[in-house]
């Protein structure tokens, strides 16, 4: 067959060729052992917290190396493509800290970079400029078949119980078209897709030489895969091989599902001759399910958590998630982090090669504690700024409170930041402050008062009635715990806790005791940070108030 005739037929009013192209992409002026990193999402739904952990290596692997990192939209499925889809994952990254340094941009933006367009949808010239030189090559062939004859083909393969199912040799019933077939279909106007014409035979093996996985034997691909659909626009797997090769790649890192897909990609950077990228294949991250106590892949579906945007809603701040994403994505981190408590998570030279190939199970207990301490370690200043931008967008009475008494508001979180000089680690996340201080951010009356059963109801009223007699807001947290120690003496609350603990039963409590009285009457709850702190920044008659209403409901 005179295969320049068929590329001129198929591809008649594309005049670049691939020089033309390649002479567009320089190579980059960085480096010998610079990394070049992608990703490369399609913008058909939410951003999958796999996207982020993803994203967070590809960005680590680039910047420790002094390379870089691009955003490629693979936007080819306009079936799938949701609006402002680039918009959520642009912003959601970047939500995270990470800033492409080239790549598509937000809709109605420039993109960044000299090696784009950036969005596949926009390369279409590009990819068929490639697959017209792999016609003149004979390497690729129009495929006229219907998806009714496609689907003889598989219940003929599965009839015959073969192991490989697909378009390939014997079954590739228009690998062998002649010129005037070929040219005859075109002209009755019957719609094709271009296919590639696969070197490999049964039984040949590759090998792919995964940076996390090592060594991995592999069949060499024998289908004879679409390239291009009969739209003409290119399949995942062709698009990206163009893509990488002209825009740079110098590491893929996806995830594991992609290994079997191997075989194909290794194929079509050979017939293109392209140089092709080093490949690290990420495990998944897991999640131990409820029900079956086994690990299985964290799910849109079934997991709220596989949202990235889940997080922001419950107010884990940023640093909190990116902390422990970097916990299970290296085994190292660890410990790094334990020798160094305060440096900066860039600090970390992070590798591919102790990266989990079982997959990283996601621990939400884990995450929890990991927030806690790097909330520990926030300034005040900073834990204002971030609380307060948050309640702005998630929690209308938390922001309410902060917009009413900004001042009232810092000195709140000194309260549940400090233990004395000791720094609490209590909060995890925004959304808990209401649940956790609720005596403090909401407005809503205490429902219940858990008092010490040891001490009777009577005892109880006796003690707040003389302590609402005699209660004096304008003091100082000392002469406040001495004036609970006399209200309480004369009523049989013992001021000394040595003397106390020494012979209990001569009393009806301690001075700590009747703290505990004033503190379930004031929060409903017998564990809270500072009492005095806390009923300075309720106000005098707001606690007034309330042990009022406590006195009346025991």
């Amino acid at each position: 067959m005179d295969f320049n005739s068929l590329a001129e037929l198929l591809f008649g009013d594309i005049k670049t060729t691939p020089e033309d192209i390649i002479a567009k992409y320089p190579k980059r002026n960085l480096n010998e052992n610079a990394a070049v990193t992608r990703f490369a999402p399609s913008p058909t739904g939410y951003m999958h917290i796999g996207g982020l952990y993803a994203t967070l290596i590809s960005q680590k692997i680039a910047k420790q190396s002094g390379g870089l990192i691009y955003l490629r939209l693979e936007d080819t499925d306009k079936k799938r493509e949701v609006a402002h889809g680039a918009d959520e994952i642009i912003n959601s990254l970047a939500g995270y800290g990470i800033i492409f340094d080239e790549g598509a941009a937000a809709d109605g933006c420039d993109e960044i970079g000299n090696y784009g367009p950036y969005r596949q949808s926009n390369r279409r010239e590009i990819y068929q400029t490639f697959a017209k030189e792999l016609v003149r090559k004979g390497l690729a062939y129009p495929c006229f078949c219907t998806a009714e004859e496609l689907d003889e083909l598989r219940t003929k393969q599965e009839e015959l119980k073969l192991d490989d199912k697909g378009y390939y040799g014997e079954y590739a019933k228009c690998r062998e078209l002649t010129f005037a077939e070929i040219e005859e279909n075109i002209k009755q106007g019957k719609e094709y897709v271009l296919r590639l014409r696969a070197q490999g035979e049964a039984g040949e093996k590759i090998f792919c030489n995964d940076i996390i996985r090592g060594r991995i034997e592999m069949p060499r691909n024998i289908m004879d895969v679409v390239l291009l659909k009969s739209d003409g626009i290119p399949t995942y797997h062709y698009a990206h091989a163009v893509d990488d090769f002209l825009m740079g790649t110098t590491h893929v890192i996806r995830g594991d599902e992609w290994i079997s897909s191997f075989p194909i990609h290794q194929q079509l950077f050979e017939v293109s001759g392209f140089k092709m990228p080093k490949y690290a294949h990420i495990a998944p991250i897991m999640k131990l399910d409820d029900e079956t106590k086994t690990k299985r892949k964290i799910s849109k579906r079934k997991d709220p958590e596989a949202s990235v945007s889940y997080y922001a809603k419950q107010g884990f701040p940023v640093k909190s998630v990116l902390e422990y994403l970097m916990t299970i994505a290296n085994s190292a981190y660890e410990e790094w982090r334990m020798k160094s408590p305060d440096a900066d998570m860039n600090d970390f030279n992070f590798s591919l090669k102790k990266m989990s190939i079982s997959g990283a199970l996601f621990d939400m207990d884990k995450l929890y504690s990991v927030s806690r301490e790097v909330i520990s370690k926030m300034s005040e200043e900073e834990l204002f700024d971030l609380i307060s931008k948050w309640a702005k967008d998630n929690d209308e009475k938390l922001f309410a409170y902060i917009d009413s008494n900004e001042q009232k508001f810092k000195d709140s979180i000194k309260l549940w930041k400090y233990n004395g000089k000791k720094v609490r680690k209590d909060v995890a996340k925004w959304s808990e402050l209401i649940e956790m201080f609720p005596y403090l951010y909401s407005d809503e009356e205490i429902a219940e008062y858990d008092f010490d059963e040891k001490i009777s109801k009577e005892d109880t009223k006796q003690f707040l009635t003389a302590y609402i007699d005699a209660y004096n807001h304008d003091t100082d947290n000392s002469q406040w715990f001495n004036d609970v120690k006399a209200i309480g003496e004369p009523l049989g609350f013992c001021p000394d806790i040595k003397a106390y603990k020494a012979d209990p039963d001569s009393y009806k409590g301690s001075v700590a005791d009747a703290c505990t009285i004033i503190r379930v009457a004031v929060t409903g709850r017998r564990n809270t940070p500072d009492l005095f702190t806390i009923m300075q920044l309720i106000g005098k008659d707001e606690t007034l108030s309330r042990l009022e209403r406590a006195m009346e409901l025991i």
